[in-house]
């Protein structure tokens, strides 16, 4: 067993530790006081899981997505809103390990791992969810300061993160030649924390609108140079799409366990479910399906973690985040499904579940436009 192979399997064994025992009682009240407790985060943070991304100095795994991945599956298992804190922050992380200075690196990652500080990322706008190039945030150069002004919105961790990597424009008509990212810090002169989000699933995650009104961002706060926000931005999704699939693989595989807990324990018409070749046919496409997502999922972190850069681990990545989202959704609609009235209820975990897959689909670039990159690299 090699070192990273190790170093995963003892990840993976934690996750599911504190993600059985502390998360997975508290999943159902999670959502519904659409919260996580700050004690939870703590604990997050004491097992490491809130500097996965860090060097290793830091309690991180030197940025390895395959350990990544790992501990977003087992908290999606039983809490997907839970595995969208770790990581959203993880996410929020990864533009400055991309294009922070040593400085940078150095304050953001010592307040992550000895303060418990949080992240979020700051992309989406009311105008420019799928289409990121359009964004309209302007940030303006005034002496020692940046001046912004604008709306993002559908931003988690939205009001509990202490720092967003934010993404602005110097220049709207320059398109991605403009786009330029910042550390926004929550103390900031004009920002404000608009509307709460009133989600269909994950609803245990915080999600608001940031609004940037003349919000003053210090000149040491620019990550890189001005017009490389693009890059950065695109290098940060490249890596963090298999997170994404992770979770819906957790999501997946949360369902089929409740499944077929259910399965084995009722009784129709004498026999038992797990006795119906058709619960029999629907339960062997839900776990292949499980399994066909889990590989290509770990197949792209793998690729991430060996370096391999191009249109190949693009695709690959573009291709993890659709297939196993789509799984998700599929695999918690037929768990509903099989569980008849129960998976309708608020009390079947499935439910919530089958609500928190349905976002998979959507954030990190919906699945038409992951599609839509896929074709791109292909052709």
């Amino acid at each position: 067993m090699d070192d990273l192979e190790k170093k995963r399997d003892e990840l993976k064994e934690r996750a599911r530790e504190v993600a059985t025992e502390m998360v997975a009682p508290r999943a159902t009240d999670i959502d519904a006081r659409e919260d996580i407790p700050q004690d939870l985060i703590e604990v997050f943070a004491e097992e490491g899981f809130l500097s996965l991304m860090l060097p290793e100095h830091y309690g991180g795994t030197d940025g390895l997505i395959t350990c990544f991945c790992t501990v977003i599956e087992e908290i999606a298992r039983v809490c997907a809103s839970s595995s969208l804190l770790v990581l959203c922050h993880a996410v929020g992380t990864m533009p400055i390990m991309v294009g922070g200075n040593i400085g940078q690196k150095r304050r953001y990652y010592e307040s992550i791992s000895q303060e418990t500080k949080l992240m979020g990322f700051a992309l989406t706008e009311p105008d420019s969810g799928s289409d990121a190039a359009s964004i309209r945030t302007r940030a303006t150069l005034q002496g020692d300061y940046y001046i912004l002004n604008g709306r993002k919105c559908f931003i988690t961790n939205g009001g509990i993160a202490d720092f967003y990597s934010l993404f602005a424009t110097i220049d709207p008509q320059q398109r991605i030649g403009g786009i330029t990212a910042f550390v926004l810090e929550k103390d900031t002169e004009g920002l404000i924390i608009g509307k709460k989000e009133n989600k269909m699933g994950m609803r245990g995650s915080a999600t608001t609108e940031l609004i940037l009104e003349n919000a003053k961002v210090p000149r040491a706060n620019l990550l890189g140079f001005e017009g490389r926000g693009w890059r950065i931005a695109m290098r940060t999704l490249n890596m963090s799409r298999p997170g994404i699939g992770a979770q819906a693989v957790g999501i997946a595989q949360g369902a089929l366990d409740c499944t077929l807990d259910f399965a084995r324990e009722r009784i129709r018409f004498e026999r038992p479910f797990t006795r119906y070749q058709g619960i029999q046919f629907m339960i062997a496409d839900m776990d292949t399906q499980i399994e066909a997502a889990r590989a290509l999922v770990y197949k792209t972190a793998s690729m991430l973690d060996q370096g391999v850069k191009g249109v190949g681990v693009e695709k690959f990545s573009a291709m993890s985040k659709y297939f196993a989202s789509d799984v998700a959704m599929k695999v918690t609609a037929e768990a509903v499904q099989i569980m008849e009235e129960h998976g309708l209820t608020r009390e079947s975990p499935v439910e919530r579940m089958m609500r928190d897959a349905k976002v998979t689909q959507i954030y990190e670039g919906t699945n038409q436009v992951q599609r839509l990159v896929v074709a791109h690299t292909i052709l």
